[in-house]
This record gives C-alpha cells, sequence and structure tokens, in this order.
C-alpha cells in the first residue's frame, strides 16, 4: 500500500529540484500518439452526453487532466471493480478488494470525439504498460483499465489498444483491462478536485502537474483552462 500523505513530506525535502526534474522528463517522455483510425459513430444531436469511467493510477491525476478536457461535463474521481461495501479509500488501498481508483468522466461526443478522449488518455493522463502501478503508486488499485458504457466504447477502445501494439511506439505492450462498467462509486468529498484545490500539494507538482501540462503542449486543440 502505498499512503500518499506520506510521502507528501518526503518529497517536500527535496521538491524545488523534484519538480523540476519531473517537468522535464514528463515533458520528454509523453508522447502524441496517433490519432484512433476507427472512432464512434457521431451523435444524431448535440446535447446528448456520455460516461466513461477511466483508471489509470491515482485518480487525482487522471481527474485532472480530463477536467481540462473540452467537451468534459464532469471528471469525478471514485471506485470501480469492487463492491459497494469495499468502496472506501482505506479499503481500496489496501489494494485487495477488486476496486481500481478511477474516475467517471462525463462528456459531449458532439465537442470531443471518445476517440479523441482514448487519445489523452494513453498518450498523457497515464502509463499504459504499466501493469498495477502508477509512478510511484503500486497495486492492483492503479491497474489501467477502460470501463466502457456501451459498444461503441467497447469497439473503439479495442481497436485503438490494437493498432498501438501494431504501430509500437510504446515502450511496452498495453496492458490497459478493457471490460463493461458494472458500478462506479464516488470517493470521498476530499478527494474530489484534488489537484484543483491542492496545486502546491508535492504529490501533485511531481506527479500530476507535469500531465496537464503535456496535455496543453501535446494537444492544444482540446485543452481549455
Amino acid at each position: 500500500m502505498t499512503n500518499r500523505w506520506t510521502k507528501n513530506w518526503i518529497v517536500a525535502l527535496g521538491l524545488a529540484f523534484l519538480s523540476t526534474c519531473a517537468r522535464a522528463s514528463g515533458a520528454a517522455d509523453a508522447v502524441a500518439l496517433p490519432v484512433p483510425a476507427l472512432d464512434a459513430t457521431p451523435p444524431a444531436a448535440a446535447g446528448q452526453q456520455q460516461t466513461v469511467v477511466l483508471s489509470g493510477g491515482c485518480f487525482w491525476g487522471v481527474q485532472a487532466v480530463f477536467q481540462h478536457v473540452k467537451g468534459v461535463k464532469s471528471a469525478v474521481s471514485g471506485y470501480a471493480g469492487g463492491s459497494a461495501e469495499t468502496a472506501k479509500y482505506d479499503l481500496v488501498s489496501n489494494g485487495d478488494t477488486g476496486h481500481a481508483e478511477s474516475v467517471m468522466v462525463t462528456f459531449d461526443p458532439a465537442e470531443v470525439t471518445y476517440g479523441q478522449f482514448l487519445r489523452v488518455f494513453f498518450s498523457v493522463a497515464h502509463d499504459p504498460t504499466e501493469l498495477n502501478r502508477q509512478g510511484p503508486d503500486e497495486g492492483t488499485q492503479y491497474r489501467s483499465a477502460v470501463f466502457f458504457t456501451n459498444p461503441d466504447q467497447k469497439r473503439v477502445t479495442e481497436a485503438y489498444i490494437a493498432q498501438l501494439e501494431r504501430a509500437k511506439l510504446l515502450h511496452g505492450h498495453i496492458v490497459t483491462a478493457v471490460g463493461p462498467l458494472v458500478k462506479f462509486y464516488p470517493a470521498e468529498a476530499y478527494h474530489q478536485d484534488y489537484a484543483r484545490l491542492h496545486p502546491r500539494s508535492p504529490y501533485i507538482v511531481v506527479n500530476d502537474a507535469p500531465k496537464v501540462a503535456n496535455l496543453r503542449a501535446l494537444f492544444p486543440g482540446l485543452y481549455r483552462e
């Protein structure tokens, strides 16, 4: 189990140096992956919102990235993959509940296509080649996963993963699990909007702020303040 609260104090000792290195390495490592060859069917009319649940490490960073993507109406941190009884941070942190730290994103597909969404997720929101970990966080609760909510999302996600694997642009095989969303449980209030409310937190500065910076640099057409 990774204790991010303790880690904040440790990281704070070398914050100025570490934050500079994180920005530099993050900018160097992030790559704008190709546009999906297959995308979701456009909606028949504007305003038909969709949801998808994405897991890619600590939900603070994934939420922060998608709050800056145009067309996103809401991004909520929470848990997916386990039961209601264990959808609590102290239990999920043990890594044996089946839950993954996740973000439910509601978006307007007339403003941002699902394929564009996936491109951001795989390019800057997390590293899809890391198994049961992201950055300093380890455990099955930090796994990479897409919980789809309709057949189009399943089809496009699987096609895009296959496309990226064929292109061999990443430094390893994609380990992202793809499955239907059964239930999403919002996380505790103190986890919501964490990056926005605590921009100077050492954990956010080192691990998550670079992701938002990469979104702005690599996808200026999708970025919003």
